[in-house]
Order: structure tokens, then sequence, then C-alpha cells
């Protein structure tokens, strides 16, 4: 989960020139907010190592989880 995602996903849409899709916003939020991204795979990884055998990982991978969060505020936009 990333703090304040709207007005961080905001403030990437203004910086995007040209064509604005998914993959675009993608690399310019990891550009504007390496911080936030490296924190939200540490989180990922956390969650990861501390499962028990045997049991399945409900958080999808970061890269799919936000990718996901994009597209859907891209299709609010």
């Amino acid at each position: 989960m990333i703090i304040k995602q709207e007005e961080k996903f905001k403030e990437v849409l203004a910086k995007i020139e040209g064509k604005i899709n998914e993959q675009s916003f993608f690399n310019k939020f990891l550009e504007l907010y390496p911080e936030v991204w490296k924190k939200h795979k540490i989180t990922y990884s956390k969650f990861t190592r501390s499962k028990k055998f045997g049991q399945t990982i409900p958080l999808p991978k970061p890269e799919i989880s936000l990718r996901k969060e994009i597209r859907l505020f891209l299709q609010k936009q």
C-alpha cells in the first residue's frame, strides 16, 4: 500500500510528457518516487518471508499491484 497514493499519482500524471499510458506512468512513478517503490517492495518481501510453509500469499507482486492501481487511476481520469 502506498501512502497518499492519489496525490502521488496526480503529480506523476502532471509530469508525464507525450502519450499517457500504463507503461509511461509506471516508469515516471519509479523515476519520481524511487524511495516509495523501494518501501513497497520491502513490505512485500517482509510479508513473503513471514508466511508459513504451504500457505498462499494473498498479495500480488509489487509490480503487478502498482500496475493495477495505475490502471484504475487512469480509468477514473
